[in-house]
């Protein structure tokens, strides 16, 4: 009876472990339907708690200037290479490198005891030729005084003919003397002119004002006509050389046209701007003063050259900046803030606020940026309120309560207009 009775026992005992565990698993279920229902009330809480509040501003327009932007090159307005005209051993340098020069400054020397040598051999001959033209002045002026004294007599039969004849023979040589002691003179005088500006050239200047560049030679060296001593450059004003392709070139063209220039004749007042390599906007506007005459085949692209005005010669060659210029007015041209844009698999959408504060989902064409703005070539119309925030919490057809974008009219410089 004892075994038996303890046996019971035993199932009595399992039973209850059994219902223990029971009640733990409808607990369990009951708390993982809970979190299933309030997932699916907290999934469904922004349709529960109203419309979402955005941001939203009105799209405007207004006569939009274009501008493009270019990679150039800065270069002296006028580069002159410094190259001797004689050959010779400099003995003098007369400038300080780096230093501004005037046009016929002289820059260096070259020995000119050689020079002046010649000089003085070309004026001796010089001479020599003045006299044996004088002489032979002389002697055409007696043979004319026989020819004239002796012409009657002869006439009279009181001379012989032949005496005559002799005399007037020594008269026509005598011209022709005089004549080629007037060309020897006259080649005497060339060599002393050619001595005397080769003496000149021995004294190497400057033939334009600027900068004079560092000495590419040193005292001492033995130069020709084939060295290059030094460069000067004429900086102010100082060339801007870039490239613009095709389509940028008939933009400019026509601009400039409006602005009532003509830029394949250099006389376009359409205005450029120069930002430097530090990105300091340069304070003096440029003019476009030359176009190449082609377009390049390989690259597309036609060479222009503008000036600038460089006071202090502040800006040197071989520095780089951008110059940027209008290229077109785009008249009523529609404009969004950037931020209002999404692109979605390579398609720009803008999302507007469509009938009954509704999210309407818009696939729009973009043009060109303008300052934070895109230009909307097409997809939207004048006065759409479109969202500029919140938007990855949006799709189509979601309620919103749209307020007007605080910054709106500052990010967009043509809101006032």
């Amino acid at each position: 009876m004892i075994v038996t009775q303890t046996s019971r026992q035993r199932q009595y005992g399992t039973g209850g472990a059994q219902t223990a565990l029971a009640l733990v698993a409808l607990a369990l279920c009951a708390s993982l339907l809970a979190g299933c229902q309030a997932g699916r009330a907290s999934s469904a809480s922004p349709a529960a708690m109203g419309p979402m509040p955005v941001s939203a501003v009105r799209v405007t327009q207004a006569d939009v200037p274009l501008t493009g932007s270019w990679v150039g090159t800065l270069d002296g307005y006028v580069d002159a290479q410094i190259q001797p005209q004689v050959s010779g051993y400099l003995v003098k340098q007369e400038y300080r490198e780096g230093a501004p020069v005037a046009k016929g400054q002289v820059l260096f020397q070259i020995d000119p005891r050689p020079f002046q040598a010649v000089v003085d051999q070309a004026q001796a001959q010089v001479e020599q030729a003045k006299g044996q033209l004088a002489e032979a002045r002389a002697q055409l002026a007696l043979a004319q005084i026989n020819v004239k004294r002796d012409t009657p007599l002869a006439k009279a039969r009181a001379i012989a003919q032949s005496q005559l004849d002799n005399e007037t023979q020594q008269e026509a040589q005598a011209e022709a003397s005089v004549d080629a002691g007037e060309a020897a003179v006259g080649a005497a005088q060339a060599a002393l002119k050619t001595a005397q500006l080769n003496l000149g050239f021995t004294q190497v200047r400057s033939l334009i004002g600027g900068i004079a560049g560092q000495a590419t030679t040193q005292v001492g060296n033995l130069v020709g006509p084939q060295s290059v001593l030094t460069a000067v450059s004429q900086l102010d004003p100082i060339k801007v050389y870039f490239s613009i392709s095709d389509s940028e070139y008939l933009a400019l063209v026509d601009r400039a046209r409006q602005a009532g220039g003509d830029l394949l004749r250099g006389g376009s007042d359409l205005p450029l701007k120069l930002t430097l390599a530090n990105g300091q906007t340069y304070p003096h506007e440029g003019r476009i003063v030359f176009v190449d005459r082609q377009m390049n085949p390989q690259t597309g692209a036609i060479r222009i050259a503008a000036a600038f005005p460089n006071p202090g010669n502040v800006l040197r060659p071989g520095q780089f900046g951008r110059v940027t210029a209008e290229t077109e007015i785009r008249r009523n041209a529609l404009l969004v803030p950037q931020v209002a844009v999404q692109e979605l698999q390579g398609i720009e959408q803008i999302y507007t606020v469509g009938p009954g504060n509704r999210v309407h989902v818009v696939n729009v064409k973009l043009g060109p940026q303008y300052g934070n703005d895109w230009i909307v070539e097409s997809g939207l119309q004048p006065g759409t309120q479109i969202i500029t925030d919140n938007l990855q919490k949006l799709g189509e057809g979601v309620p919103v309560a749209p307020h007007a974008a605080p910054s709106a009219a500052a990010n967009n410089p043509a809101a006032g207009s």
